[in-house]
């Protein structure tokens, strides 16, 4: 696990944009069973999390279209969180950073690690901004 003190500025970068933090599995599993759409990134303490992810999914807010829910879980840190939102993410293999797009519970758009990395913040945005362009 990861000092409180080195993840609270990363875990402020998404809270301060409107993502909710989740740490037990209860709340990861009623957000993404909320009516609606439900953006959940799964944070990181990497570099393209930092470059890349979290600038991302702050900047696919600005789309006209957007998620209903927006909530985060920190990899290496909310383990209990973690786990349950990478187990309604499969097939996809766990991935930090990581994004997914769920319509009422349902996985409709993933976003892995190997998307995310050596890839601009705005290639990412567009990628988001498409899929709420398409299901929210």
């Amino acid at each position: 696990m990861y000092p409180a003190e080195l993840v609270k500025p990363m875990r402020q970068d998404l809270a301060s944009a409107g993502f909710e933090e989740l740490y037990t599995a209860d709340a990861v599993e009623a957000a993404i069973n909320k009516e609606g759409t439900t953006l959940v990134v799964v944070n990181s303490v990497c570099g393209c999390a930092a470059a890349n992810a979290r600038p991302a999914a702050k900047m696919s807010l600005q789309n006209n279209k957007k998620p209903s829910n927006l909530v985060t879980v920190f990899a290496g840190v909310d383990t209990e969180a973690v786990n349950a939102a990478r187990s309604l993410m499969a097939p996809f293999p766990p991935s930090s950073p990581s994004m997914a797009l769920f319509k009422d519970g349902e996985l409709v758009h993933m976003i892995e690690r190997h998307h995310i990395e050596g890839r601009p913040a705005e290639m990412i945005a567009d990628n988001l901004m498409e899929a709420y362009n398409e299901f929210c």
